[in-house]
């Protein structure tokens, strides 16, 4: 099944989903149960049939029978022992800094009260991690069976970036995941739908080539499409259940607000945000600001620049699409009967409020962890443009015509990473109309350059760079369709795309 038919068939679904939601429900657990039922039959196959043979060659000694089931079962071994690791082999715990309650009791105190309020089961774990988001998971201990165990996630960014009310709206949204009276069903889906997906690869990276072992792989690669279209359908409406639920918490205006806040400020801090700290390795061997001890400030003085009108109405107009259970902004805020309105600069975080002098600490503890990580790839790219910069300046003034081929391909390729477009253009230009191409490199560069200018010649230099150089593929096809695109031209953005990978394969 392709991308295209996945997507007709998830939009009928949701039109079946809001026409029928509860028999839509019943149908997605039947066929859970059915999935259900061929993972523990197979084992079940398996028990019976060596338990056959076992038993019958005790009493009866060796016969046809006997050892035609005990092949038959000796050759469904090998599926049955993928089966039951992967149902039993417990998922991979969340990821994140532990808090206690001793160490965050406004943070408890909040939880405690929107406990009481929805009825729903204990928090086991609150996690404090890097992201910028908010979510609950829950884990049975033993893969598919056993007590489960609720965790809480919480990014210290996102804590950083939204009100104490809009924490407790986002929060309570995750939390009605598992309060919901079709909470621990509808979980039980998910986890389902994780293990399953995970049998299948295991099964189908097996060099087992059994008759049983193909059948089975099969069955599952039927399956899984049509199992994940329903569960993604069910996921999307338990989404607006769980911003009804929220909304009942803090107030729908307050979800709302907490929607829109984290679709501006996430889509900046995901871009502008790093971009800004790592450009900082071209000038500078350590960062005049480590991230997390700054972002607080960051997004209080970059209000203006990612709280605006033009931003709101982009993300407004995006549509939900079917790579992301969330449905978009624009139908979850409506779904509240709420209107989107630009957030208002924050005078203190839900960080500062519900963590105290606790999120100072793991921000510390963050930031550390962080330059462990990044120090070494730090100090290489400062390196790396030091020396750029000394052969950009030894090149500069050179008559072009005077450069050999190689010196003339690496001033073209600096220009292009380090000067402006209009600087890096003619070099460019001038490279490409030498003799002892193609020149890949410099052709993917111009093209770019061209597309942003609008000019539609770029998109023949990026043909040149995606045929001559594979590493480029996938960059010279994205800058070409997303300029299509952006002419309201999805077809033949596709097009375009499609001729160019037929051409490599010719």
């Amino acid at each position: 099944m392709d991308d295209e038919e996945i997507s007709w068939l998830i939009e009928r679904l949701e039109t079946e989903s809001s026409n029928a939601p509860r028999a839509f429900r019943i149908k997605v657990l039947l066929l859970s149960c059915v999935a259900y039922v061929v993972l523990f039959g197979a084992l079940a196959l398996v028990t019976l049939i060596l338990g056959f043979a076992i038993t019958h060659f005790a009493h009866a000694g060796m016969n046809r029978t006997v050892f035609l089931a005990g092949m038959f079962g000796l050759l469904l071994l090998p599926v049955a022992y993928i089966l039951l690791r992967e149902m039993l082999t417990p998922l991979s715990t969340p990821a994140g800094r532990p808090v206690t309650r001793s160490e965050a009791p406004v943070l408890f105190k909040m939880l405690d009260k929107m406990q009481a309020k929805l009825k729903g089961p204990r928090i086991d774990w609150v996690l404090v991690d890097t992201e910028y988001n908010a979510a609950i998971a829950q884990l049975p201990r033993w893969g598919l069976i056993g007590p489960n165990t609720n965790y809480l996630m919480l990014g210290l960014p996102f804590m950083f970036g939204q009100s104490t009310t809009e924490i407790m709206a986002s929060v309570a949204r995750e939390y009605a995941h598992l309060a919901a009276a079709h909470g621990k069903v509808h979980a039980w889906i998910y986890r389902q739908r994780r293990t399953l997906r995970a049998v299948h690869e295991r099964l189908e990276a097996d060099e087992s080539a059994t008759l049983v072992h193909t059948t089975l792989v099969r069955m599952l690669g039927a399956f899984m499409p049509y199992f994940n279209a329903y569960t993604f359908v069910l996921s999307r409406q338990d989404e607006f259940s769980a911003d009804r639920a929220a909304g009942r918490v803090a107030g729908k205006d307050v979800m709302a607000a907490a929607l829109v806040r984290s679709n501006l400020l996430a889509s900046w801090f995901h871009t502008n945000f790093w971009s800004t700290l790592y450009t900082q390795a071209d000038t500078r061997e350590r960062p005049v600001f480590m991230p997390y001890q700054s972002m607080s400030t960051a997004f209080r003085m970059s209000h203006e620049e990612w709280s605006t009108k033009p931003r709101l109405k982009a993300a407004w107009e995006e549509k939900s699409g079917v790579t992301d259970t969330h449905p978009c902004l624009r139908e979850r805020v409506e779904a509240l009967g709420q209107k989107p309105v630009l957030p208002e600069a924050l005078e203190k975080s839900a960080a500062a409020t519900l963590l105290g002098r606790l999120a100072e600490h793991l921000a510390n503890e963050f930031d550390q962890a962080w330059w462990n990580a990044e120090k070494k790839d730090w100090a290489e790219r400062h390196r790396y443009v030091k020396r750029a910069h000394a052969r950009l300046e030894a090149l500069r003034f050179v008559p072009l015509n005077t450069l050999s081929l190689v010196d003339l391909q690496e001033l073209a390729r600096l220009k292009a990473e380090f000067e402006t477009p209009a600087e890096a253009k003619p070099v460019l230009e001038y490279l490409l109309r030498q003799p002892g191409g193609p020149f890949p490199r410099a052709a993917f560069s111009l093209g770019c350059i061209l597309l942003d200018e609008g000019d539609q010649r770029g998109l023949q230099y990026l043909t040149i760079a995606a045929r001559n150089n594979r590493h480029l593929t996938n960059d010279a096809l994205h800058a070409g369709y997303t300029f299509l695109r952006t002419r309201n031209d999805d077809r033949q953005a596709q097009q375009w795309c499609d001729e160019v990978v037929e051409r490599l394969a010719a």
